[in-house]
């Protein structure tokens, strides 16, 4: 008895078929996306030097920092606010729940698609805040919607990058990659795993950080809402994967 042969796939379907898509783990620091939460990693230190510099101390990407800040303020600390804080620390938590049924509406198509559609919200985000600075600046109730803004779109898009898996590469929180860089390190007895990532993303949050810094300081807190909003925007049009 002999086995029938496979039939053929049409031309037109192998030519459209997609690439296999890598897991997380398996993407190198110049794959598409790992370039692209790079470009993030620095959106998030020029987000943070927005909010902590011009929104009252008060933290928008990092959590860790803003649940201190929260402490700090409830400690009676000058400077601090609890309601700020809470603020942002309630918008992040929405944002990321919004990752999540995001997630599951685009559970089964391919990844890019996932990536953008939290990316286009987030420039959207950044965008509205911009917005409400220019039109209002950053002062009594306004201000508390401009925390609220920022910290759902990193809410959403730490939310999403937590789904991917791609480790070193949270875009925010970088106090797992810096003991990572010195507990793996040749110095420690390891070796040096993923070393060129982990600077770069020290690297990349500080290049977003330090001009975040300077625009604040010079009285420009919308138009360093407007740079992230850019840059995240770029990042979108350069995603390819």
């Amino acid at each position: 008895m002999t086995t029938p042969a496979p039939e053929p796939v049409p031309a037109h379907e192998s030519r459209t078929a997609s690439p296999p898509q890598l897991p997380g783990a398996q993407i190198r620091d110049r794959h598409p996306l790992a370039l692209a939460l790079f470009g993030l990693t620095m959106v998030s230190g020029l987000i943070d030097a927005v909010s902590y510099l011009g929104l009252g101390h008060v933290f928008t990407a990092n959590m860790t920092g803003n649940v201190v800040v929260i402490a700090f303020a409830l400690a009676g600390a000058p400077g601090f606010s609890v309601v700020g804080s809470l603020t942002s620390l309630a918008a992040f938590l929405l944002g990321a729940v919004l990752a999540g049924r995001l997630a599951a509406r685009h559970a089964g198509t391919r990844r890019p698609r996932l990536v953008r559609t939290a990316l286009v919200l987030e420039v959207a985000l950044h965008g509205a805040a911009a917005a409400v600075v220019f039109a209002w600046s950053a002062d009594g109730p306004a201000q508390y919607g401009v925390i609220a803004l920022l910290a759902l779109a990193m809410g959403l898009r730490n939310g999403t990058v937590r789904g991917l898996g791609i480790p070193d590469l949270t875009t925010t929180v970088l106090t797992l990659t810096l003991t990572g860089l010195a507990a793996d390190s040749r110095l420690a007895g390891g070796t040096a795993p993923r070393r060129t990532r982990r600077i770069l993303s020290v690297a990349t949050m500080l290049a977003g950080a330090a001009p975040g810094a300077v625009l604040v300081l010079h009285g420009q807190l919308a138009w360093a809402l407007v740079a992230s909003a850019a840059l995240a925007g770029v990042t979108v049009l350069l995603y390819r994967e």
